[in-house]
């Protein structure tokens, strides 16, 4: 009888590495419509977020083959492309950034990470200025607390740098209602208003501020996803099974799209957990 269950302990772990290893190395295509009167014409965006270095195939070929063969109009960065660590390279990020820009506009907003070398410096040395000379050389200038109108499509897209704050482990903080008007100003209720914002744990914050679709991600799923029910395990602020772990969440008429990610970094694999590339179609109002 001991024999038996240290064969089935082996085979178990050996089926979970196998998981790990397949689920750590690939990503799959999620779609999301979004149908609203003030979108005035059909448009497609890919979301990127927590990609984290991390390169699928030479120079991310696989990635960027699936970003190409879905046709986007746009590119929606919702943070996290690169690692904040002292020795941690930029280019898989600036490499990906280059070639998505000769072919799309991208809008950009930071997450934790490249927040976290501006704010750091001392800690991080040049990595910031180097990061951002960069993006200025490729054509790239983040979204750091505003906005693009897009009248000829209808939308607004901003996007939102909190503070560090907001990211402290163990407990959200509380934010108050007029927190992100400061930052922002007032969405306007003209245009359908997407919001990049990294950390998804403030959602109704977002949502009440006027976001009609925020974009986030943050969580990378949980890590490793508990199988047939589907839930995240833990969140990066050490909350198991956290509220928002990844998929489609709504606040009344607001919705927010909450990507796995594409990377990781500190738990650096994923478990029933695969990355996420987001496609996000708008159409008008039939």
């Amino acid at each position: 009888m001991t024999d038996i269950i240290l064969t089935i302990i082996v085979m178990i772990a050996l089926a979970l590495l196998w998981v790990m290893l397949y689920d750590t190395n690939r990503f799959v295509v999620r779609c999301h419509k979004v149908t609203d009167p003030r979108i005035r014409h059909r448009c497609r965006a890919v979301l990127l977020t927590d990609l984290h270095n991390k390169c699928y195939g030479k120079e991310n070929e696989r990635l960027l083959a699936t970003i190409r063969s879905q046709e986007p109009d746009f590119i929606l960065i919702a943070g996290d492309l690169l690692t904040a660590h002292p020795k941690a390279p930029l280019q898989p990020a600036l490499q990906l950034l280059e070639k998505l820009a000769e072919a799309y506009p991208i809008y950009y907003a930071n997450g934790n990470h490249e927040q976290r070398l501006r704010e750091a410096s001392r800690y991080y040395g040049k990595m910031a200025k180097q990061y951002k000379k960069a993006l200025k050389r490729i054509g790239i200038e983040p979204l750091l607390n505003g906005h693009v109108s897009l009248p000829e499509l209808g939308l607004n897209i901003y996007g939102v740098e909190i503070d560090m704050e907001y990211y402290k482990r163990f407990h959200a903080r509380k934010m108050p209602p007029e927190y992100l008007p400061h930052l922002l100003g007032q969405a306007s209720a003209d245009a359908y208003t997407v919001l990049l914002a990294h950390n998804p744990d403030y959602f109704s914050q977002y949502a009440a501020w006027g976001a009609d679709l925020t974009l986030s991600g943050h969580v990378h799923g949980g890590v490793a996803r508990v199988p047939f029910w589907g839930k995240g395990v833990l969140s990066p602020s050490w909350h198991v099974f956290p509220k928002y772990d990844g998929g489609i969440f709504r606040e009344k008429e607001s919705v927010m799209v909450l990507s796995r990610g594409l990377g990781s970094h500190t738990i650096p694999v994923r478990v029933f957990n695969p990355g996420e590339l987001w496609v996000i179609d708008f159409r008008p109002e039939e």
